[in-house]
C-alpha cells in the first residue's frame, strides 16, 4: 500500500504543490487579517483548504495522466510514467481519480456554501484542460487558469465572497503558469506537431512561444501588483513584487541562453518564487499588524 500511494504522488509530482500553494497561503493571509480571523478559526480554515487544494490537485493530474496515456506513451520524456509503464493500471487510476473528486466536493461543501457551489465547476476546468491541447493552443491560458483558481478558493473559505483583489491575484497566477508552460512546452515540440497536438511552439515556432512567454510573465507582474495596490497593502509588498519581476527576469534569461536549462527554470525559479512572495506578503501584514 506505502508503495503504492508513493507511486501516486509520484505519479501526480505532489512536490510541485507549491506552486498553487503558495498563492492560496497568500489569500488566506491577506483575507484573515481582513476579517482578524482567529487562531483557531485560522488554522481549521487552513487544514481544511489544503486538504481541497490536495484532492483538487491530485484529481486534475490523474485525470490528465488518464485521458493523456496514449499520447505519453509514444513520447520519450514521459514514457517512464507511472501510468505509462504498468506500475500502476487504468482502474487504480480511474478510482484515484474518482475519489479525490469526491472528497475535493465534501471538503467544499464543510468549508461554506459558496466553495460547495463552486466546485463542480472548478472540476469541470480542471478536468477540461487536459482535453485542449487537442484543439487549442490556448491550453497554456487554461493551465494557468487552473492553478489560478487556488487563491480564490482561498479567499473564498475565508470571506465567503470574491473581492476584486482576489482576481487580480488570481489572474496573476494564470499568466505566470502560462509563461513557465510555454517554456516547458519547448520541449515537446517535434512531438506535438507529429501527433498533430496544438501547442504555442508547435503551431507558432520557438521565438513567438519566448516572446508570448514573456509577454505572459509582464501580465503576471503588472495583475500582481494591481493585486498589491487593491489590497491595501504595503512597501514590503510591493518589493516582492519586485522580486518576482527578478525571478521571472532571470527564468527567460536561462531559457534563452540554453533550452537545456528549461527543467531548472521550470522546476527551481518557479518554486522559489511562489514561496519569495508569500514570504514578503507575510512580511508585509505582520509590520502592519505591529
Amino acid at each position: 500500500m506505502l508503495e503504492k500511494l508513493k507511486l501516486l504522488g509520484n505519479l501526480v509530482a505532489i512536490e510541485h504543490t507549491v506552486f498553487s500553494g503558495m498563492f492560496i497561503l497568500i489569500a488566506l493571509v491577506v483575507a484573515g487579517l481582513q476579517v482578524h480571523l482567529g487562531v483557531v478559526a485560522g488554522l481549521q480554515t487552513l487544514l481544511l483548504c489544503a486538504l481541497a487544494l490536495l484532492f483538487a490537485r491530485n484529481f486534475a493530474m490523474g485525470f490528465n495522466r488518464l485521458v493523456d496515456r496514449k499520447f505519453d506513451i509514444k513520447n520519450k520524456r514521459t514514457q517512464n510514467r507511472p501510468s505509462v509503464d504498468g506500475r500502476i493500471n487504468l482502474t487504480t487510476l480511474r478510482v484515484f481519480c474518482v475519489a479525490n473528486a469526491l472528497c475535493f466536493v465534501g471538503v467544499s461543501y464543510a468549508i461554506n456554501a459558496l466553495a460547495f457551489k463552486l466546485s463542480l465547476p472548478f472540476l469541470a476546468i480542471l478536468a477540461g484542460y487536459s482535453y485542449m491541447k487537442r484543439f487549442s493552443y490556448l491550453a497554456h491560458l487554461v493551465l494557468g487558469v487552473c492553478l489560478g483558481l487556488a487563491p480564490i478558493a482561498g479567499v473564498v473559505a475565508v470571506l465567503g465572497t470574491i473581492p476584486l483583489w482576489s482576481v487580480w491575484l488570481a489572474f496573476g497566477v494564470a499568466f505566470w503558469v502560462a509563461g513557465f508552460d510555454l517554456l516547458y512546452s519547448l520541449q515537446d515540440v517535434e512531438f506535438d506537431r507529429k501527433e498533430g497536438l496544438y501547442s504555442v511552439p508547435a503551431v507558432f515556432g520557438e521565438q513567438v512561444t519566448l516572446w508570448v512567454s514573456r509577454t505572459c510573465h509582464a501580465l503576471a507582474v503588472l495583475l500582481w501588483a494591481s493585486f498589491v495596490h487593491s489590497a491595501h497593502l504595503g512597501g514590503v509588498a510591493w518589493l516582492g513584487v519586485g522580486v518576482c519581476l527578478g525571478i521571472l527576469i532571470y527564468e527567460q534569461w536561462l531559457v534563452l541562453k540554453d533550452f537545456k536549462n528549461i527543467p531548472k527554470a521550470f522546476f527551481v525559479t518557479n518554486g522559489y518564487l511562489g514561496v519569495v512572495f508569500l514570504g514578503f506578503v507575510v512580511m508585509d501584514r505582520g509590520l502592519a499588524w505591529i
